[in-house]
């Protein structure tokens, strides 16, 4: 064996980069200069689901590409909503399961716990415990640690992903004979592939290629339904007015106007429909240790008289602020909306669906500025009862978490946009367990849940919300497969796994990240099906569908026992 110099030895070692860092270099120039790309199968989004069903594609043997408009993987779930919306565990299947047993190795090493010990956090999670140590799942999780989940989960599968990259929402989708051909982003790049899933939590792909959809609640009598349409006097959860509040700028006087975002418009009678969704907010990730935590600070735009409403709140007794800072690993939160005046932005999303991205972009940062607002508002003004304050600034943005974007959330929680409307739609009925499910490709659980759509002024005068159900569910019901196909004379090569065809209340159960996982995956298994028979996504044989699902260990039936 020939002995070299330290000095030699490092010379070739530093060859040796230069020369991989040249082809690397070289690698990724190509890849920027090139505008075409093609694959089996083109997953638009970001989404948790857009991961799962990329990820079922490559475990199934079919090339794929993700277009993300999204810089960071997996939407809501490694965006703030770390306190998992399980639903019942034991109808959690497949990548979703897997997703979440990844979950729990990471947060069985010691290193995990920068903030606290293990032993010290306790094991609340929502509906199950956070840490299943018999099913080897954790439930509850920081949003960095999801993240670096959906990134292993690319890694490791050689995922081709092209982040930032937003549809042509004009002309981008190009189709023939029914059939979408190619998709073109706004930087001129076309993915061409054989089948296309929609992933994103607008419905865009679908959209722009002329697919049917609904934007809004429909009214009861278009599906023989009870909770979908407009709910006035419905008032389901805590997040109502339970006393008297005087909407007007001067107490109890009309002629003084109305307070900022109380609506003076009718909302409309009960069972009706309606073009409004139910309300957005960040899921904002809180701490209380000091070494991690950045006070809430003043907002850009300002404006402490968009929050009179909350000190009246206060002022009548309400006394639950803290209630929905669910408490997620290290010292830190998954906070949500909670009460008659909370981080739900009511009112101020109608537009989203249907807003150019210019548009939504305003939106976006509108929620942005009311949701901080909200948060400085809180922690300084002389208002707020003291004791509340005090408490409340303990709490402020973790310094580890959304380190790119100023510790805030990336992604808002778009509970509801576009819905496709196919020849099967999912309604109440058949969440409720009143209508049998043909050709399950998954299961859902979680309660009928709605937020609130309207903040109005009820005929006596006083400020109340509407729109809030919150309906429980007995038993897990099956998703069916028509859901997630659109009509057949609209699209034959498309798969929609999250803006599926339901009704307003029964997306409203069926919203939850782990349903869109396993929904993703189910999606690009029966793409694959028909690539590999050459026929359209409608025409899949259900029982070949059916037992590669099984195979996959999706749970498409409720299990004879808890798992």
């Amino acid at each position: 064996m020939i002995q070299l110099p330290i000095r030699a030895l490092l010379f070739v070692c530093l060859l040796n980069l230069w020369s991989c860092a040249g082809e690397q270099a070289a690698t990724t120039s190509t890849a920027e200069n090139e505008t075409d790309f093609q694959a089996d199968i083109i997953v638009y989004g970001g989404t948790s689901a857009a991961v799962t069903a990329a990820v079922q594609a490559v475990r199934m043997g079919k090339s794929v590409i993700m277009v993300s408009p999204d810089k960071h993987l997996g939407g809501l779930s490694s965006g703030g909503l770390g306190f998992t919306d399980t639903g019942k565990k034991e109808v959690i299947g497949g990548l979703a399961r897997e997703f979440y047993h990844r979950i729990y190795l990471h947060y069985q090493k010691d290193s995990s716990w920068q903030w606290q010990k293990k032993e010290e956090y306790g094991n609340k999670g929502q509906g199950t415990p956070a840490i299943d140590g018999t099913e080897r799942t954790m439930w509850i999780f920081e949003p960095h640690a999801a993240e670096q989940v959906f990134e292993d989960f690319v890694r490791e599968n050689n995922l081709k992903v092209f982040r930032n990259e937003w549809l042509n929402r004009e002309s981008g989708v190009k189709k023939e004979n029914g059939k979408i051909v190619s998709m073109q982003t706004l930087n001129g790049k076309t993915f061409r592939g054989k089948m296309f899933i929609d992933a994103t939590y607008e419905g865009d792909l679908m959209a722009a290629a002329g697919v049917s959809y609904h934007v809004g609640r429909e009214a009861n009598s278009v599906y023989g339904e009870e909770w979908n349409g407009i709910q006035v006097g419905v008032l389901h959860h805590g997040h109502h007015f339970k006393t008297n509040v005087s909407p007007y700028k001067v107490p109890g006087n009309p002629s003084s106007g109305l307070l900022p975002r109380i609506s003076g418009e009718d909302p409309g009678k009960k069972g009706e429909g309606d073009n409004k969704l139910q309300a957005y907010c960040f899921r904002m990730c809180l701490t209380n240790h000091p070494e991690n935590r950045i006070p809430f600070s003043k907002p850009e735009d300002y404006d402490s008289t968009q929050y009179e409403l909350l000190v009246r709140v206060f002022d009548a007794g309400w006394r639950e602020l803290f209630n929905k800072f669910d408490p997620v690993p290290n010292r830190k939160t998954d906070t949500n909306n909670h009460g008659p005046f909370s981080t739900d932005n009511i009112g101020m999303n109608y537009d989203y669906p249907e807003a150019s991205y210019e548009r939504r972009k305003e939106i976006i940062k509108e929620h942005e500025t009311y949701q901080k607002g909200l948060m400085y508002f809180i922690a300084t003004d002389r208002r707020i009862p003291a004791d509340v304050q005090k408490e409340f600034n303990t709490w402020g943005l973790p310094k580890d978490e959304f380190t790119d974007n100023g510790n805030w959330p990336h992604q808002i929680y778009v509970r509801e946009a576009r819905r496709m409307v196919s020849d099967y739609v999912m309604t109440e009925h058949e969440t409720l367990g009143k209508k049998p499910v043909q050709q399950s490709v998954g299961m859902g659980s979680y309660t009928l849940d709605s937020h609130n759509i309207q903040r109005y002024v009820k005929p006596d005068g006083f400020v109340q919300n509407e729109g809030d159900i919150g309906v429980h569910i007995e038993e897990p019901y099956q998703i069916g497969y028509g859901a997630l196909i659109p009509k057949k004379a609209e699209c034959q090569n498309l798969l929609v796994p999250v803006c599926v065809s339901s009704s307003h209340i029964a997306f409203g159960s069926i919203r939850m990240e782990p349903v869109f996982m396993i929904l993703g995956q189910s999606a690009t298994t029966a793409a694959v099906l028909a690539i590999d028979k050459g026929i359209a996504v409608q025409d899949v044989a259900y029982e070949e569908l059916k037992a590669q699902l099984e195979k996959d260990k999706q749970v498409l039936s409720k299990p004879a026992k808890a798992m």
